[in-house]
């Protein structure tokens, strides 16, 4: 039955998934979630187990991330997670996820199969699923800033948010040394950073995984994000509140899924990560090249001679440079039209 599951996650030779997934059930519950799509008392029919059994079973998974409930409340009808990245992020974004093994897993997983197989199919997709989203205080007194990039207007827009520890900063934090641009820890909620939204949001406060959160918090958790250097990212969309929706994720160039897909297969970023509208550009005369745009800079864009300089190429309008400038050097402009946030 592992193996089952591994063909319907894309990896079905992999040594490495079948001990994750031995980590996460035995034979008996793979057995069980390998038949899904279905319901419990259409388990207990197939394999002649008592409902409140099969229903103890689906509930310990989808508290572990395993499996995903057709409604959160109630609870009778499951299905497995969808591909590789909704398991990776499921059973590691949350607060009871604490071992250091489980993480090294995924950590080797990544590293070897995972990350490289994610960003092809991303690159080769052609379709960017993801963008940037400005900085706030970067962009915040710039004239026509529109809302589907306005982070504090896009954050007030949601009904429901909650906070988890975010997935890709737990491997590193508990396999690794830990990330360079913030410290985070699973049993700290106050350095979380992986903010859910809507549908994802009811989903962590119903498995336990994460806990909700006001949207005063959310817009102070923003200004933290910020301060540390972290680059919001958002579906490719104009829409502001939308079923695809579910998570505003804030990353780095040394954790981040989208990152390391990049980095392991070899392609750049820009083939499946969308820009924000902005650049960021240096006022020279105020420039003091102290050097901390290069380091909080997650795309290598901005390089030091006598003073600051970008590279518009390279550069995702990220903002994180402007936030963390002393001198109120770094500026950003817009140099896209409103067409490149696809209004779908």
């Amino acid at each position: 039955m592992y193996e089952e599951l591994m063909k319907k996650l894309g990896f079905p030779d992999s040594f490495l998934l079948r001990k994750i997934l031995e980590y996460l059930m035995d034979e008996k519950e793979a057995k069980i979630v390998a038949f899904l799509p279905a319901s419990i008392e259409e388990l207990a029919k197939k394999f002649s187990i008592e409902k409140e059994k099969v229903e103890k079973i689906l509930e310990n998974l989808f508290r572990k991330g395993v499996v995903i409930p057709r409604d959160f409340k109630n609870r009778d009808y499951y299905r497995f997670v969808r591909d590789i990245v909704q398991l990776h992020d499921a059973t590691l974004a949350s607060k009871h996820m604490k071992d250091p093994e489980f993480a090294k897993l995924w950590k080797e997983f990544g590293e070897k199969e995972a990350h490289k197989a994610v960003g092809n199919f991303l690159s080769l997709s052609g379709i960017k699923v993801w963008r940037v989203v400005p900085a706030y205080n970067a962009i915040k007194d710039l004239p026509d800033v529109l809302p589907y990039e306005n982070i504090v207007e896009m954050i007030k827009a949601q009904e429901k948010i909650a906070l988890v520890p975010c997935s890709c900063r737990n491997v590193t934090s508990l396999a690794a040394s830990g990330c360079k641009f913030t410290k985070e820890l699973v049993n700290d909620e106050k350095t979380w950073h992986c903010i859910q939204l809507g549908r994802g949001a009811e989903y962590v406060i119903e498995r336990g995984s994460g806990i909700e959160i006001s949207v005063d918090e959310a817009l102070e958790l923003i200004e933290r994000i910020e301060k540390d250097g972290l680059v919001h990212t958002w579906v490719n969309t104009a829409k502001i509140v939308d079923k695809r929706v579910t998570v505003n994720c804030n990353c780095c160039s040394d954790c981040c899924e989208f990152f390391l897909a990049a980095k392991f297969s070899g392609i750049p970023i820009s083939s499946i990560l969308e820009k924000s509208r902005y650049v960021a550009y240096v006022e020279k005369d105020v420039c003091i090249a102290c050097g901390t745009c290069v380091e909080r800079c997650h795309f290598n864009a901005i390089a030091l001679n006598s003073y600051a300089k970008v590279d518009e190429e390279k550069c995702f309008g990220c903002g994180v440079c402007v936030v963390g400038c002393e001198q109120g050097a770094m500026k950003m402009k817009v140099v896209r039209g409103k067409e490149h946030i696809p209004l779908i």
